[in-house]
């Protein structure tokens, strides 16, 4: 079944995290993505973390569905096939310092000049503009700078850093956001090759800002600078993880009335669930350690098993604080087919995410997992207009 993107096609000139998960969800749900890497090295991420006959597992997963053209872009005729790639998209996603695809006549600007209609999401660590435009930036920094690292981890410790790159991730989907709006804008000005393009400016540091609640207003009306509270959610009580007897840490979240209520019940307090001074959450705020002791204290004297079946039955928002390894296990994930089975290039099975968010006419999917570097080079050169001896001269001359 095509997917919901399917007619669209994406360049992209990108590596490693943000830029390549952003054209990702595009080539997920049906969109042509062509992915533009040198021929030398490919996108560092082919070589990250576990590799299985030196590819990636991450890489198959976060190129999936991807073509693959090898070109060098510091040779002329490499720009101007990737010139003529861009100005044929609908969209071109980027993730490199902010100056570096204008030095190939690739800028917003140079393709807009030819193809007003063109949409091209920038995604750098500070944006394109302002005195830091220029400096290098990675999902770590700008989780530090756009205030995520600042709340993470516990009061007495230093700041953590949650175990992916969370930061990357919030701005990949930023420019797909930003994309879509600005592929409607495009359409309802006049469609493909006549409406009016734009460039979507995401800066790292600013997608993760983008996430931080109420801090600013906070800040801004009180002075409150909102710190670590390790597995507490500040101000919502009571909502926090709790060890249990046997080691395990669940999450409960009981900081609706009635469901306060019902887990105060639950506990064997009924003197805390049936207190009028605990009936709302301002009142719940100032006695937050006595309520989080009383939970506490009731998982500490009974496995997880036990405080997770006694506390569901109770209708209490709780869960056990999931692994990989229980993900693989878990009835709901089995359920929803959040795990599927797919093939290496050498055969091998492989285990890898299923395609979300789930869309019930079109839905999205794996078609193949990632490609070998060039591997689509010939396809999309032929395709535009290349004959067997010119691309065997491009390659010779390492243009490809």
């Amino acid at each position: 079944m095509p997917g919901p993107l399917s007619g669209l096609k994406v360049i992209e000139f990108g590596t490693l995290i943000a830029g390549p998960f952003a054209a990702r969800m595009f080539a997920e749900f049906g969109a042509e993505v062509i992915k533009v890497e040198d021929p030398a090295t490919g996108d560092p991420i082919r070589n990250w973390r576990y590799l299985h006959e030196g590819t990636s597992l991450w890489w198959y997963v976060q190129a999936r569905n991807k073509k693959s053209i090898a070109l060098n872009l510091k040779d002329a005729r490499a720009q101007a096939i990737a010139r003529t790639l861009a100005l044929e998209a609908d969209v071109v996603i980027e993730n490199y310092r902010p100056g570096v695809l204008e030095k190939w006549g690739l800028g917003y600007e140079q393709l807009r000049a030819a193809n007003p209609a063109t949409v091209m999401v920038r995604i750098s660590g500070y944006g394109q503009t302002g005195p830091m435009r220029d400096r290098p930036g990675f999902g770590a920094i700008g989780e530090s700078m756009g205030g995520i690292r600042y709340v993470s981890g516990h009061p007495d410790r230093p700041p953590v850093r949650i175990g992916i790159s969370i930061g990357d991730s919030i701005a990949a989907l930023h420019g797909v956001i930003g994309a879509l709006m600005a592929l409607r804008h495009r359409d309802a000005t006049g469609g493909r090759g006549r409406g009016e393009g734009q460039f979507i400016d995401v800066a790292l540091y600013e997608a993760v800002f983008n996430m931080m609640e109420s801090t600013v207003p906070e800040f801004d009306r009180y002075g409150v600078v909102r710190e670590r509270t390790g597995g507490a959610l500040p101000g919502i009580v009571p909502s926090n993880t709790y060890t249990c007897g046997d080691g395990a840490a669940l999450v409960v979240a009981g900081n609706g009335d009635a469901i306060f209520k019902r887990l105060m019940n639950a506990i064997d307090r009924p003197d805390l669930a049936d207190d009028p001074a605990l009936a709302r959450n301002e009142g719940r705020v100032k006695r937050t350690e006595e309520i989080d002791q009383a939970i506490q204290q009731w998982c500490g004297g009974r496995t997880i098993e036990v405080a997770l079946r006694i506390l569901q039955a109770a209708d209490v928002p709780v869960s056990r604080i999931y692994s990989v390894a229980d993900m693989f296990d878990d009835p709901q994930f089995a359920a929803r087919g959040m795990i599927e089975s797919q093939c290496l290039p050498d055969g091998t099975p492989l285990k890898v995410p299923a395609v979300v968010p789930r869309l019930s006419a079109t839905p999205g999917g794996t078609a193949w997992l990632g490609p070998r570097l060039g591997e689509h080079t010939e396809e999309i050169l032929t395709r535009l207009g290349h004959d067997a001896a010119a691309i065997a001269a491009l390659r010779e001359q390492g243009v490809i």
